[in-house]
């Protein structure tokens, strides 16, 4: 976790205003952040049947890209660091002395994935999301098939997206392999599914390294007793006491927070793990501790992804350029002038966590102030659910007589269009195309 320069009155205004316990107890994947493993949402069994007549003419998606290796050494070699100098010393636990052979295995594990690049378990997490789209729409694959539309895939550049998109595209032809010659190769635009760091996205960053409301809000919401208790705790289950006392506050703090991101990326790592049994990382951590060094992790990228402070956009309004790209698909397709069949996009949480919060997706909608700061009691946001390793957000769009209809599917849960954007009928997972114009401001 990034660590800020604070603003220091307000940084002491926002302790005060936090109450005694941040975070309540969570679901375990919460605990995992960002970090969590990939599921779908909903059964395909239970999705709702399009109106009379409607048949599906295009699909679409975001999908952040799959499970992955730790984008570096720098948490492994902190903690076996620590480790070294206290089993030099003899001061492990008993549980802490097979804890340092388990890092130093998920480590070697992650060089040979590449650091930052697609697990076995990505790779499989994104095979079976295109599995269960072909499953969903066999009449529009069969129809992509007999007329040889093209499906267009598309990424961010970068390693594990690139790959994420491969995956996709490579089990789609499996499927029927009369799409295979129909399936371009995975092409890039960073302007689309990097902007955090494309030229779009300079004022969020400048947002990120010199907004002191954020600095100070990121400072107090670490900076609490019970983060001290939990790293306490944390290392106190590793190491002996007298080893741990004699570490610094600030190095306690940040030996318990590399624990906690092992612990949250091992699932990532379970295929690579000894007979795939998984590396059980939960041994090395209490549930309530995992919980609230996860809720951390997740007030970070809630300032500074996700909804973020009431009366500012700036942590996703960069997210326009993709919204703009779904509803372009569509309405090119409306309008007869492409021949898509699928547009498939693969990205980052930078991208998808944004656009969540632009369009209003569940969990997304409710920023926060400064005197009531994000807390799990308080605020609906979770990592786990709002961007998953594999998350994706997917538009079914449907045809009869001229007229369009979307289905939107976040996590492959059918899930309405934000407040004031009106389905065909109550209840319904599928909006007239321009309701939906009307809605987002397209008309």
């Amino acid at each position: 976790m990034k660590r800020l320069a604070p603003a220091l009155a307000l940084c002491a205004l926002l302790v005060a205003a936090l109450p005694a316990q941040a975070a309540d107890q969570p679901a375990h994947l919460d605990s995992y952040g960002t970090k969590a493993p990939y599921a779908p949402g909903q059964s395909a069994r239970t999705y709702q049947r399009a109106p009379a007549g409607f048949v599906p003419v295009l699909t679409e998606n975001v999908s952040r890209h799959g499970s992955r290796a730790a984008s570096d050494s720098e948490d492994a070699d902190l903690v076996l660091a620590l480790w070294d100098r206290a089993d030099a010393d003899g001061r492990l636990t008993r549980r802490g002395r097979e804890f340092g052979p388990k890092v130093r295995a998920l480590r070697a594990a992650m060089e040979r994935v590449g650091y930052g690049e697609l697990s076995g378990r990505g790779t499989a997490e994104l095979k079976g999301t295109a599995v269960r789209l072909a499953g969903r729409l066999p009449s529009l694959f069969a129809e992509i098939a007999r007329t040889g539309e093209r499906i267009d895939v598309v990424s961010s550049g970068q390693g594990r997206a690139v790959a994420s998109g491969d995956a996709f595209a490579a089990a789609l032809g499996a499927v029927d392999p009369q799409l295979e010659p129909l399936i371009g190769e995975t092409r890039t635009d960073k302007d689309l599914l990097y902007f955090h760091k494309a030229a779009g996205g300079a004022a969020y960053r400048d947002y990120l390294e010199n907004d002191q409301r954020l600095a100070a809000t990121l400072k107090a919401l670490t900076d609490q007793p019970r983060t001290h208790r939990a790293a306490t705790a944390v290392l106190r289950g590793l190491f002996t006491a007298p080893f741990v006392n004699g570490l610094a506050d600030a190095d306690r703090v940040a030996a318990a927070q590399a624990v906690h991101n092992l612990y949250a990326i091992a699932p990532a790592m379970s295929e690579e793990s000894p007979g795939g049994r998984g590396w059980g990382m939960e041994r090395y951590l209490s549930a309530a501790d995992a919980a609230w060094f996860g809720y951390l992790g997740d007030a970070e990228d809630f300032y500074e992804k996700g909804p973020g402070f009431a009366g500012s956009d700036i942590t996703y309004r960069m997210a326009e350029v993709l919204l703009d790209d779904l509803f372009a698909t569509v309405e090119a397709k409306r309008d007869g002038t492409s021949d898509l069949g699928a547009a498939l996009r693969f990205t980052h949480a930078e991208e998808l966590i944004p656009l969540a919060a632009l369009m209003g997706l569940p969990g997304s909608t409710r920023p926060v102030t400064e005197r009531r700061p994000y807390t799990w009691a308080g605020n609906p946001w979770r990592g786990a659910e709002v961007a998953p390793l594999g998350g994706n957000i997917q538009w079914d769009v449907y045809q009869r007589d001229g007229r369009y209809l979307v289905r939107m599917l976040y996590n492959e849960k059918e899930t309405a269009f934000k407040a004031g954007c009106r389905p065909l009928t109550r209840g319904s997972a599928f909006y007239d195309l321009d309701e939906l114009e009307r809605c987002f401001g397209r008309a």
